[in-house]
């Protein structure tokens, strides 16, 4: 049971980071020192989705839910758990590269909002 917990908690960090990665340039806004720890994230998120590659917290994940004897699966976390929310069902590579591009450019738009402010 310890390892199937360590799972949840992986995927609700995994969930933040997401939301943080997507909305955080609005939080910027509000608290720009921030920013430090939001830039970063934000490419990170960008890097992950425009490569095709899968985070390295849905490998621990998978890992913990298999030590408790859980099935894995092998798709990445936002195909897993955030498109089915979202999106319809099959996820094309245009739409990871569209979603990439669009958190680009959402924290683009905050970010230049934000060095309009400081001028």
């Amino acid at each position: 049971m310890g390892y199937s917990l360590l799972a949840d908690a992986v995927v609700l960090v995994h969930g933040l980071f997401v939301l943080f990665v997507v909305l955080g340039g609005l939080v910027v806004l509000r608290w720009p020192r921030l920013a430090w720890l939001h830039v970063p994230a934000a490419i990170w998120g960008a890097m992950i989705e425009l490569s095709g590659k899968v985070c390295p917290l849905t490998y621990l994940e998978v890992r913990f839910r298999r030590l408790a004897g859980e099935t894995g699966y092998t798709e990445s976390f936002i195909e897993h758990y955030i498109v089915p929310l979202i999106y319809p069902p099959g996820l094309t590579r245009g739409w990871q590269i569209a979603v990439g591009l669009l958190v680009a450019a959402l924290n683009l738009a905050v970010y230049g909002v934000l060095h309009r402010r400081r001028r």
